[in-house]
Protein backbone atom coordinates (compact mmCIF):
# COMPACT_ATOMS: atom_id res chain seq x y z
CA UNK A 1 0.00 0.00 0.00
CA UNK A 2 1.74 3.16 -0.79
CA UNK A 3 1.61 6.69 1.22
CA UNK A 4 -1.64 8.46 -0.25
CA UNK A 5 -3.47 5.03 0.65
CA UNK A 6 -2.41 5.21 4.10
CA UNK A 7 -2.99 9.01 4.45
CA UNK A 8 -6.89 8.26 3.52
CA UNK A 9 -6.92 5.37 5.90
CA UNK A 10 -5.80 7.93 8.84
CA UNK A 11 -8.20 10.36 7.92
CA UNK A 12 -11.11 7.74 8.00
CA UNK A 13 -9.68 6.32 11.45
CA UNK A 14 -8.74 8.90 13.04
CA UNK A 15 -12.33 10.44 14.04
CA UNK A 16 -12.70 7.39 16.11
CA UNK A 17 -9.87 8.79 18.50
CA UNK A 18 -11.15 12.18 18.67
CA UNK A 19 -13.42 12.15 21.68
CA UNK A 20 -11.18 11.53 24.32
CA UNK A 21 -10.86 14.91 26.33
CA UNK A 22 -13.02 17.74 26.16
CA UNK A 23 -11.56 20.65 24.23
CA UNK A 24 -10.80 24.24 25.11
CA UNK A 25 -13.85 26.42 25.12
CA UNK A 26 -14.48 29.72 22.97
CA UNK A 27 -16.25 32.62 23.74
CA UNK A 28 -16.75 32.34 27.30
CA UNK A 29 -16.45 35.79 28.30
CA UNK A 30 -19.56 38.53 28.22
CA UNK A 31 -19.13 41.81 26.21
CA UNK A 32 -17.98 44.09 28.97
CA UNK A 33 -18.75 48.67 28.79
CA UNK A 34 -15.45 49.52 30.89
CA UNK A 35 -13.74 53.14 30.77
CA UNK A 36 -10.67 53.60 28.61
CA UNK A 37 -8.24 52.85 31.54
CA UNK A 38 -9.03 48.88 30.71
CA UNK A 39 -9.37 49.18 27.33
CA UNK A 40 -6.08 47.56 26.50
CA UNK A 41 -7.04 44.56 28.75
CA UNK A 42 -9.79 43.49 27.22
CA UNK A 43 -8.48 43.66 23.72
CA UNK A 44 -5.54 41.25 25.84
CA UNK A 45 -7.71 38.67 27.03
CA UNK A 46 -9.97 38.59 24.20
CA UNK A 47 -6.91 37.70 22.09
CA UNK A 48 -5.10 35.56 24.60
CA UNK A 49 -8.19 33.78 26.09
CA UNK A 50 -8.57 32.58 21.39
CA UNK A 51 -5.04 32.20 20.72
CA UNK A 52 -4.49 29.87 24.45
CA UNK A 53 -7.73 27.68 23.26
CA UNK A 54 -5.99 26.83 19.69
CA UNK A 55 -2.91 26.01 21.30
CA UNK A 56 -4.45 23.31 23.42
CA UNK A 57 -7.06 22.17 20.85
CA UNK A 58 -4.00 22.14 18.10
CA UNK A 59 -2.35 20.03 20.83
CA UNK A 60 -5.48 18.07 20.94
CA UNK A 61 -5.45 17.29 17.58
CA UNK A 62 -2.08 16.21 16.83
CA UNK A 63 -2.53 13.58 19.87
CA UNK A 64 -5.37 12.27 18.19
CA UNK A 65 -3.57 12.15 15.39
CA UNK A 66 -1.10 10.24 16.33
CA UNK A 67 -3.09 7.73 18.16
CA UNK A 68 -4.66 7.25 14.43
CA UNK A 69 -0.86 6.38 13.42
CA UNK A 70 -0.36 4.27 16.56
CA UNK A 71 -2.86 2.03 15.75
CA UNK A 72 -2.14 1.86 12.09
CA UNK A 73 1.43 0.50 12.76
CA UNK A 74 0.43 -1.81 15.09
CA UNK A 75 -1.41 -3.80 12.30
CA UNK A 76 1.27 -2.94 9.45
CA UNK A 77 3.48 -6.09 9.33
CA UNK A 78 6.13 -4.65 6.52
CA UNK A 79 9.06 -2.57 8.92
CA UNK A 80 9.88 -0.92 5.77
CA UNK A 81 6.41 0.51 5.10
CA UNK A 82 5.86 0.93 8.69
CA UNK A 83 9.40 3.51 8.37
CA UNK A 84 8.37 5.13 5.25
CA UNK A 85 4.83 6.13 7.37
CA UNK A 86 6.63 7.14 10.47
CA UNK A 87 9.59 9.51 8.33
CA UNK A 88 6.67 10.63 6.02
CA UNK A 89 3.57 11.20 8.59
CA UNK A 90 4.25 10.64 12.55
CA UNK A 91 8.07 12.10 12.90
CA UNK A 92 6.92 15.87 11.80
CA UNK A 93 3.53 15.89 13.96
CA UNK A 94 5.32 14.14 17.16
CA UNK A 95 7.90 16.57 17.08
CA UNK A 96 5.23 19.58 17.48
CA UNK A 97 3.27 17.51 19.84
CA UNK A 98 6.38 17.11 22.47
CA UNK A 99 6.89 20.99 22.70
CA UNK A 100 3.73 21.95 22.93
CA UNK A 101 3.38 21.60 26.45
CA UNK A 102 5.99 23.90 26.95
CA UNK A 103 4.86 26.19 23.88
CA UNK A 104 1.46 26.60 25.83
CA UNK A 105 2.57 27.07 29.34
CA UNK A 106 4.72 29.74 28.18
CA UNK A 107 1.53 31.34 26.69
CA UNK A 108 -0.25 31.56 29.83
CA UNK A 109 2.33 32.95 31.72
CA UNK A 110 2.63 35.51 29.14
CA UNK A 111 -0.88 36.13 29.30
CA UNK A 112 -1.00 35.98 32.85
CA UNK A 113 1.77 38.15 33.36
CA UNK A 114 0.01 41.08 31.05
CA UNK A 115 -3.84 40.18 32.21
CA UNK A 116 -2.88 40.31 36.10
CA UNK A 117 -0.54 43.78 35.03
CA UNK A 118 -3.68 45.88 33.58
CA UNK A 119 -6.20 44.28 35.80
CA UNK A 120 -4.04 45.66 39.21
CA UNK A 121 -5.73 48.96 37.99
CA UNK A 122 -8.65 48.29 39.72
CA UNK A 123 -6.84 47.65 43.32
CA UNK A 124 -6.63 51.18 43.60
CA UNK A 125 -3.48 53.13 44.51
CA UNK A 126 -0.38 54.16 42.37
CA UNK A 127 -0.27 51.92 38.98
CA UNK A 128 2.69 51.91 37.08
CA UNK A 129 3.35 50.20 33.53
CA UNK A 130 6.67 48.66 34.21
CA UNK A 131 6.25 45.26 32.79
CA UNK A 132 8.83 43.89 31.37
CA UNK A 133 9.42 43.68 27.29
CA UNK A 134 7.73 40.52 26.09
CA UNK A 135 10.65 38.40 25.25
CA UNK A 136 11.87 38.96 28.89
CA UNK A 137 8.48 37.60 30.44
CA UNK A 138 9.12 35.05 32.75
CA UNK A 139 7.28 33.04 35.60
CA UNK A 140 8.74 35.56 37.86
CA UNK A 141 6.76 38.28 36.14
CA UNK A 142 3.59 36.42 36.68
CA UNK A 143 4.40 35.79 39.67
CA UNK A 144 4.87 39.64 40.78
CA UNK A 145 1.65 41.06 39.17
CA UNK A 146 -0.47 38.07 40.05
CA UNK A 147 0.87 38.23 43.44
CA UNK A 148 -3.00 40.21 44.30
CA UNK A 149 -5.31 37.79 42.97
CA UNK A 150 -6.44 34.75 44.93
CA UNK A 151 -6.86 32.74 42.02
CA UNK A 152 -3.48 32.89 40.65
CA UNK A 153 -2.23 30.72 43.28
CA UNK A 154 -3.97 27.57 42.06
CA UNK A 155 -3.26 28.22 39.00
CA UNK A 156 0.35 28.75 39.13
CA UNK A 157 0.28 25.15 40.92
CA UNK A 158 -0.74 23.42 37.97
CA UNK A 159 1.04 25.29 35.48
CA UNK A 160 4.00 23.66 37.52
CA UNK A 161 3.24 20.63 36.45
CA UNK A 162 3.13 21.34 32.71
CA UNK A 163 6.41 20.39 30.66
CA UNK A 164 8.31 20.06 34.20
CA UNK A 165 11.05 17.69 34.99
CA UNK A 166 9.12 14.45 35.12
CA UNK A 167 7.69 15.36 31.56
CA UNK A 168 11.76 15.81 30.52
CA UNK A 169 12.42 12.67 31.84
CA UNK A 170 9.38 10.89 30.38
CA UNK A 171 10.63 12.15 26.77
CA UNK A 172 14.15 11.65 27.61
CA UNK A 173 14.32 15.36 27.21
CA UNK A 174 13.29 16.17 24.04
CA UNK A 175 12.79 19.69 23.92
CA UNK A 176 16.01 20.36 24.63
CA UNK A 177 17.89 18.01 22.70
CA UNK A 178 16.09 18.59 19.67
CA UNK A 179 16.89 21.99 19.99
CA UNK A 180 20.57 22.15 21.19
CA UNK A 181 21.85 18.86 20.60
CA UNK A 182 20.29 15.59 18.56
CA UNK A 183 16.89 14.39 19.78
CA UNK A 184 15.46 11.01 20.15
CA UNK A 185 14.11 9.28 17.42
CA UNK A 186 10.64 8.67 17.07
CA UNK A 187 9.68 4.74 16.55
CA UNK A 188 13.35 3.66 15.07
CA UNK A 189 16.47 4.65 15.14
CA UNK A 190 19.38 5.69 17.66
CA UNK A 191 20.68 8.53 18.66
CA UNK A 192 23.74 10.29 20.62
CA UNK A 193 25.96 7.07 19.76
CA UNK A 194 28.92 9.18 21.59
CA UNK A 195 28.47 11.45 25.03
CA UNK A 196 30.85 13.85 27.10
CA UNK A 197 30.58 13.81 30.59
CA UNK A 198 32.01 15.90 33.03
CA UNK A 199 31.92 14.87 36.40
CA UNK A 200 31.26 17.11 39.68
CA UNK A 201 35.34 16.81 40.73
CA UNK A 202 35.95 18.07 36.79
CA UNK A 203 36.88 14.66 35.21
CA UNK A 204 36.04 13.32 31.93
CA UNK A 205 34.57 10.36 29.86
CA UNK A 206 32.36 9.21 26.99
CA UNK A 207 29.59 7.28 27.24
CA UNK A 208 29.31 4.91 24.63
CA UNK A 209 25.67 4.10 24.60
CA UNK A 210 23.22 5.55 22.57
CA UNK A 211 19.68 6.56 23.14
CA UNK A 212 16.30 4.60 21.99
CA UNK A 213 13.71 6.18 20.16
CA UNK A 214 10.60 7.42 21.46
CA UNK A 215 7.98 4.63 21.09
CA UNK A 216 4.21 6.07 20.55
CA UNK A 217 3.29 3.60 22.62
CA UNK A 218 5.07 5.41 25.70
CA UNK A 219 5.01 8.63 24.20
CA UNK A 220 0.85 9.03 24.06
CA UNK A 221 0.00 8.82 27.89
CA UNK A 222 2.44 11.19 28.88
CA UNK A 223 1.21 13.62 26.20
CA UNK A 224 -2.43 12.99 27.01
CA UNK A 225 -1.71 13.90 30.56
CA UNK A 226 -0.03 17.29 30.01
CA UNK A 227 -2.87 18.02 27.80
CA UNK A 228 -5.34 17.10 30.80
CA UNK A 229 -3.32 19.31 32.95
CA UNK A 230 -3.43 22.10 30.50
CA UNK A 231 -7.46 21.27 30.44
CA UNK A 232 -7.26 22.32 34.39
CA UNK A 233 -5.09 25.17 33.99
CA UNK A 234 -7.57 26.50 31.02
CA UNK A 235 -9.98 26.11 33.68
CA UNK A 236 -8.31 28.26 36.56
CA UNK A 237 -7.11 30.97 34.18
CA UNK A 238 -10.75 31.54 33.44
CA UNK A 239 -11.43 31.49 37.55
CA UNK A 240 -8.77 34.13 37.41
CA UNK A 241 -10.03 36.01 34.58
CA UNK A 242 -13.86 36.71 35.95
CA UNK A 243 -12.20 37.63 39.64
CA UNK A 244 -10.35 40.49 37.55
CA UNK A 245 -13.32 41.07 36.02
CA UNK A 246 -15.43 41.33 38.78
CA UNK A 247 -13.05 44.20 40.46
CA UNK A 248 -12.85 45.85 37.00
CA UNK A 249 -16.90 46.19 37.32
CA UNK A 250 -16.57 47.31 40.64
CA UNK A 251 -14.00 49.61 39.32
CA UNK A 252 -16.09 50.94 36.95
CA UNK A 253 -19.26 51.67 39.07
Amino acid sequence: MNLEDEYKIHIQSRIDFSGWGRLAEYNWIEKQSWDIDFFAYSQMLDEHSREIANSINEFHNYISRLDSWSSRLNDMDCEQEKIDLVIEFVTPIATLAINMPYVIRSRFIYSIAHLCHQANKAKGGEWKDDISPNDEIIFQTADKYGSKWRKYTTLKCTLEKISNKKYAEQVVDFRNSYNHRYSPRIEFGLTNFVTRIVRDDGTVSYNYINTPPLKLADLIPSLKNQFFLLIDAFDKYKTLVREQILEIDNNNR
